[in-house]
């Protein structure tokens, strides 16, 4: 598991048009439109000449490159324990269209990719008809060549679930690339091991934007809450609130009131000790609270993170 960008993550550097929601669809199967199609008649191209108008629009056509993902598996690697010995493949998903950044990984054992097609195939059994998983080897598991051909075969698996839109989009596959990494990042949160547990989240949180801000930006909520909780604890209050005010839209829009109330309030009391406007923030806090009375106790954002996962 490894990640190039140990802090917050942003894709690519383009702003997406829109945000999307659950029930947004696109032209493509696998591919994702971000950005604005160019209007012919934009005042910039009025004044060039026939040589600086083609270029400008090669260098437009390139810039608005349709966006989707790859999956490699580049590497793969056996652990030899006491007690077994096993073969890890690390995958590397990389958004393609653009330049990409943010080349995050993590390592899954053959028994893990067994169990993920095992959990698809109970609700996309039909879907997934011609997708067969690469099968097991009975000896040879060790073997560089056996090794090799599992490793592609792997990669192929990877990139025609992908194509399928109802299984890319279903929660199983989000879980596969992220679950492991934010079980050990929310233990690790727990323990007071903030900056190791960083490490990790800001791996979930590349990944969760390249896998699913297209559809459920919900999903990216709670580890970009424990990430703002995460570089409080360490004192970094502007990194704190930056990651705070990313979330902090997705909450509104689908009204997640686990972590509206405590997300606005580390959001306030972050703002006033560095000295940010947050006359907003306060007025919809007191709102929250008004509407939250008598009922459950108001908890901080560190007591609401801390539960996921357990």
């Amino acid at each position: 598991m490894k990640s190039s960008n140990p802090h917050p993550a942003t894709v690519g550097n383009l702003e997406p048009v829109c945000e999307a929601g659950p029930s947004d669809k696109y032209p493509e199967d696998s591919v994702h439109w971000g950005y604005e199609d160019l209007n012919p008649s934009d005042s910039s191209s009025s004044c060039m000449t026939t040589k600086e108008l083609q270029q400008y629009w090669r260098a437009e056509k390139q810039r608005l490159r349709p966006i989707k993902l790859l999956f490699e598996i580049p590497l793969a690697r056996t652990i030899d324990q006491t007690l077994t010995k096993y073969v890890v493949y690390q995958i590397v998903v990389i958004r393609s269209g653009s330049y990409d950044s943010q080349r995050v990984s993590v390592e899954r054992r053959y028994s893990d990719f067994a169990r993920f097609h095992h959990q698809l195939l109970q609700n996309f059994n039909e879907e997934l008809e011609d997708v067969k998983l690469p099968r097991k080897f009975l000896t040879g598991n060790f073997n560089p060549d056996c090794i090799l051909e599992r490793r592609l075969a792997l990669q192929d698996y990877l990139g025609q679930l992908y194509a399928i839109r109802c299984v890319r989009q279903c929660r199983q596959f989000l879980d596969f690339f992220t679950e492991p990494e934010q079980i050990r990042a929310y233990g690790l949160l727990r323990s007071g091991q903030f900056q190791m547990a960083l490490e990790l989240l800001h791996v979930v949180l590349d990944l969760q934007e390249k896998l699913a801000q297209w559809y459920n930006p919900v999903q990216l909520v709670p580890t970009q809450c424990a990430l703002a909780v995460c570089h409080r604890d360490l004192d970094e209050q502007v990194i704190a609130f930056a990651m705070g005010q990313r979330a902090l839209p997705a909450v509104r829009r689908y009204g997640i009131r686990r972590y509206r109330g405590p997300l606005l309030a580390m959001l306030v009391d972050l703002g006033y000790q560095l000295g940010r406007p947050v006359a907003q923030l306060q007025e919809e806090l007191t709102q929250v609270k008004d509407a939250e009375r008598g009922q459950v106790s108001f908890r901080s954002l560190k007591e609401v993170v801390v539960q996921e996962f357990i």
